[in-house]
């Protein structure tokens, strides 16, 4: 792996912390992501590889015809996709969709020259591969894990330590079931805070360019309230009273500003672009999957890649509770294809659609979007391009509106999962006790504004990175449970069905 090299990450909310404090903060914050990325890089890249290998497996396998409790599904396609996007996503994809490219544009990877037409091709490639399966392979192998021991082992628990009982028996309930349980908090409230925090900064940009206000620590503040209050009580009203309806609203809020983007932005340019853009992230996913820079010619994989594998594995454990208590009835072929595909096909829409529209303000010079994103931020862009659009004013606090709404419809569900995954017992048509998941959601808006005070959206993205370095000897233990129970489950079905051709009782 590539050494590090400080490279100009979006500066993002900044609060009035300065001086000795600021600047010691800042640098440690930078050393520990140096030291955690460059050493510990290629596992992240051989576990995401092989996680997406065993999920295809399973997929085209007999194992994918295995239904997961009841006969029917709970939920409606679209609502059950609503809510595993939603969950998954947040204010994040928003936060990168428009702008991620000016990154990979100016430092391109693969000895690409920054801003040639190479360069825009990685470009407007990389954003929907970080965004694509293998991140959501990172999401779905904890999410079939914790299935497999909640409806077909029958194990009343979505606790993490519940999901690896297959590999490390009663130590599930022992010590080591704490200690999995307490990195499953950990990496969870860390990961959760990165997430609040760009959501934080769209909303931010959009409201202070929109109502001529100063974007700093005290808004950003206001903000992680309102968001907060907002998490609270769609918690409170419950999983299909509040969380559902609030993800089914999200979906089509965004997919309404996809298609404005779409039609009154250079239709013909993100048409063509994004077409280019899906073919040669098709020729060359295998190369960017394994790619670890041994050469050590940029410190892109470490800045970048590495960052987001350590993300979407911080935050798997609780997406997968959260998926797996609203798929019962569902099929396991079901649920590996819906959220590898519908997630990634979610995600790219936003990198296809907005990131190709701000790649054409800025090659046709209408507005400086690269030098806005390095100088300002990415959310201070995306305000500036949403705000060229006809009924600019609107659409921003339309922008403003779904900021909010899309960050707090994945942190609903996270204040749901701490409150599940701390139940000692839960049935699956039982729900954690309200009080509980408003705690939760309350501590989840404390956190996120502690450390936007001390050292912006990078003390948020190192906190990611290493509450995400535990959970790597966690998922190789979910990795086997998957094997082992699935195996069994199998094996026992296989048995059951050729005792009842031949008119036997299956042995006790």
């Amino acid at each position: 792996m590539a050494h590090f090299r400080p490279e100009r990450h979006p500066a993002g909310p900044r609060g009035p912390a300065s001086g000795a404090l600021s600047r010691a903060s800042q640098s440690a914050i930078n050393a520990i992501f140096k030291v955690l990325t460059t050493q510990f890089g290629v596992l992240y890249v051989t576990l995401t590889t092989a996680i997406i290998v065993l999920l295809l497996y399973i997929a085209i396998s007999p194992w994918g015809n295995i239904r997961l409790g009841r006969i029917e599904a709970r939920y409606s396609q679209f609502s059950w996709i609503s809510m595993l996007f939603c969950c998954g996503i947040g204010g994040s994809v928003i936060y990168w969709g428009a702008t991620e490219w000016v990154y990979y544009y100016t430092s391109p990877p693969f000895g690409a020259l920054a801003k040639s037409d190479a360069a825009t091709l990685w470009a407007q490639t990389y954003g929907m591969f970080h965004w694509g399966p293998g991140g959501w392979a990172l999401y779905c192998l904890p999410t079939v894990a914790i299935c497999c021991t909640y409806y077909l082992k029958k194990i009343p628990s979505l606790r993490l330590s519940a999901a690896c009982e297959p590999i490390i028996g009663k130590q599930s309930n022992g010590l080591g079931g704490r200690i999995i349980d307490l990195l499953f908090i950990v990496g969870l409230i860390s990961s959760a805070a990165t997430g609040l925090g760009f959501g934080t900064s769209v909303a931010a940009s959009a409201l202070t360019r929109l109502m001529s206000i100063p974007d700093n620590f005290i808004t950003q503040l206001t903000i992680i309230t309102v968001m907060t209050l907002v998490i609270a009580g769609s918690v409170y009203r419950g999983l299909d009273g509040g969380i559902k309806t609030l993800s089914n609203i999200n979906s089509v809020l965004a997919l309404l500003l996809i298609a404005y983007v779409l039609v009154a932005g250079p239709t013909r340019f993100i048409l063509e672009m994004s077409v280019a853009s899906l073919g040669h992230l098709a020729q060359n996913f295998v190369t960017m999957l394994t790619w670890t820079d041994p050469f050590e010619k940029s410190n892109f994989v470490e800045s970048w890649t590495v960052f987001y594998w350590a993300w979407w594995l911080a935050l798997g454990p609780f997406v997968g509770m959260f998926v797996c208590k609203i798929s019962e009835g569902r099929t396991l072929r079901e649920l590996i294809v819906g959220m590898l595909f519908w997630g990634s096909a979610g995600c790219a829409l936003f990198f296809l659609i907005l990131g190709n529209y701000a790649l054409n303000t800025e090659l046709t010079g209408l507005h400086g979007v690269v030098n806005e994103t390095m100088n300002a931020s990415p959310s201070a862009a995306l305000a500036s391009l949403i705000e060229r659009l006809p009924a600019g004013g609107f659409w921003l606090a339309f922008l403003a509106i779904i900021g909010i709404i899309f960050t707090a419809t994945t942190y609903d569900s996270a204040s749901y999962t701490l409150a599940a995954g701390a139940t000692v017992k839960l049935e699956p048509g039982e729900h954690p006790a309200r009080w509980h998941r408003v705690f939760w959601a309350i501590a989840l808006g404390i956190l996120p504004a502690s450390l936007l005070y001390l050292g912006g959206l990078k003390a948020l993205q190192t906190a990611s990175v290493i509450a995400s370095l535990p959970l790597l000897v966690v998922y190789g233990i979910l990795f086997a449970a998957i094997i082992r129970t699935l195996r069994a489950v199998y094996a026992a079905s296989t048995a059951q069905s050729t005792s009842r051709f031949s008119g036997e009782q299956p042995a006790e």
